[in-house]
């Protein structure tokens, strides 16, 4: 298994504004693009329906020469599109778990490579601390990716 903690780059409040998200769901947003685009399945895990409704719409606006084939939960072809967006846990294979929630899922086994964030404010660092340490107590060393 293989986990990443991406730092996201700092956007300013005209751009994040116009983005309709944060920095954070916009990488993930961005990373879902380039896992499609290496022919990975991908598996974004939301804390509720309405984040996971949030990933949909941006992946929405993305330009026609972008378009990422995704879908909600229980939307789309019976298998999912190769990015399925959830707040409950994964039913098809997949090989990338996208992790927008606070804690370590437990089904994160699943997967081959998990990709988490570290928030911008300082006050929620902690959170991404408490899951750096659950990794490394299931014997994963994770890495830190600076977001451009």
């Amino acid at each position: 298994m293989q986990v990443q903690f991406y730092l996201p780059a700092v956007l300013d409040a005209a751009a994040t504004a116009n983005s309709a998200g944060s920095a954070e769901l916009l990488l993930a947003c961005q990373l879902c693009a380039a896992m499609y685009r290496q022919n990975l399945k991908v598996f974004v895990y939301c804390t509720n329906q309405q984040d996971a409704e949030q990933v949909d719409e941006v992946l929405w606006q993305f330009d026609a020469q972008s378009f990422v084939p995704h879908n909600l939960v229980g939307e789309g072809p019976a298998r999912g599109a190769p990015v399925e967006i959830s707040w409950l846990p994964p039913k098809n294979n997949r090989q990338v778990l996208i992790n927008l929630t606070s804690t370590v899922p437990a089904f994160v086994n699943r997967f081959s490579q998990i990709i988490e964030f570290v928030p911008q404010a300082e006050s929620d660092k902690d959170i991404a601390r408490q899951k750096y340490k659950h990794y490394r107590q299931l014997g994963v060393t994770p890495q830190t990716v600076q977001a451009s």
